[in-house]
């Protein structure tokens, strides 16, 4: 979507590659103090029953598509596990954070392959945060059943955590593309 803007505007490499940079700097920055803001207010459970990384990282990807947005998905839950490390409580816990770096990589990637359909007509927002949802919730379930043997992590255990982010998800399908298409109408007035 951004860089259907920035082609409109018969912006440069160099200016494209500076705001998508900037971009993905914000989300990345966003997706890592949501959840600390989530968890502040609502305790550990609220990061699990309401998704707050998944949020930005599913906006870049539908902004700036599937490579920019991959980067998003993928150094999020990194940089955040990091940072916090570093705090002494690490959010995303150690044995969770492989798995959500994967999960938030399929979130991106998805998404950001609507990126350009988005930017056609914003209305496809709909259709692309629930399939990311699913195909993101799938893909976890899925490398959970195939590392399970060698992770603390079950595919039951996985399912519960997905039934308990459900809330989360819905009100992702509803924010995400009124986020994007309040953008759309905004970038779609400054042509």
């Amino acid at each position: 979507m951004i860089e259907a803007f920035l082609a409109s505007k018969n912006a440069s490499l160099k200016l494209k590659i500076t705001v998508k940079g900037a971009i993905s700097v914000a989300a990345t920055a966003i997706a890592i103090i949501l959840p600390q803001i989530v968890h502040f207010a609502l305790g550990a459970s609220g990061g699990a029953r309401w998704l707050p990384m998944y949020l930005p990282v599913l906006l870049g990807g539908c902004l700036l598509g599937w490579r920019w947005g991959l980067g998003i998905g993928v150094l999020s839950p990194l940089v955040s596990f990091l940072i916090t490390l570093a705090i002494g409580n690490p959010m995303p816990a150690a044995t969770r954070l492989p798995y959500m770096m994967a999960e938030l990589a399929v979130f991106a990637a998805v998404s950001g392959l609507f990126s350009e359909s988005i930017a056609k007509n914003s209305f496809m927002a709909f259709p692309a945060v629930l399939l990311v949802s699913v195909a993101g919730r799938t893909f976890f379930i899925v490398i959970t059943a195939i590392f399970q043997s060698v992770s603390p992590l079950s595919v039951a255990v996985v399912w519960s955590q997905i039934q308990t982010g459900l809330l989360g998800l819905v009100l992702q399908a509803v924010i995400a593309p009124a986020i994007i298409m309040a953008l759309s109408l905004v970038l779609k007035n400054d042509k």
